[in-house]
């Protein structure tokens, strides 16, 4: 599986992404750091890849929509990086099962 994350999502999620077995790139890394939404959302639908997000406007744009990208919606407050990191672990089985049942928009809030 093939995963875009976000710009407001740090890079070392793709680290811990790949680390588990599939792919990912940050927008940062493709110069889309500053982009607007409509360039991240053709890269994923490019790229075959999952939008990883703490951006509401790509889950509603998914919702309202039969195609486009899977949208995995992160709906957390500030943490730093480690406790975003381990947060995610803890949900990413989950989001992985959700998405191959083909869910469109997983959205995966903080406790």
């Amino acid at each position: 599986m093939r995963f875009l994350v976000d710009a407001q999502l740090p890079p070392g999620l793709v680290v811990w992404i790949a680390a588990q077995g599939h792919q990912a790139e940050h927008v940062a890394d493709l110069g889309l750091a500053a982009a607007p939404d409509r360039s991240v959302w053709s890269q994923a639908v490019d790229t075959d890849a999952v939008i990883l997000t703490k951006d509401q406007d790509f889950a509603q744009r998914r919702a309202l929509s039969a195609e486009g990208p899977p949208v995995v919606w992160l709906r957390s407050g500030n943490m730093r990086r480690r406790a975003l990191l381990n947060w995610f672990a803890q949900a990413f089985t989950g989001v992985v099962a959700a998405l191959e049942q083909g869910d469109g928009v997983i959205e995966v809030r903080q406790r």
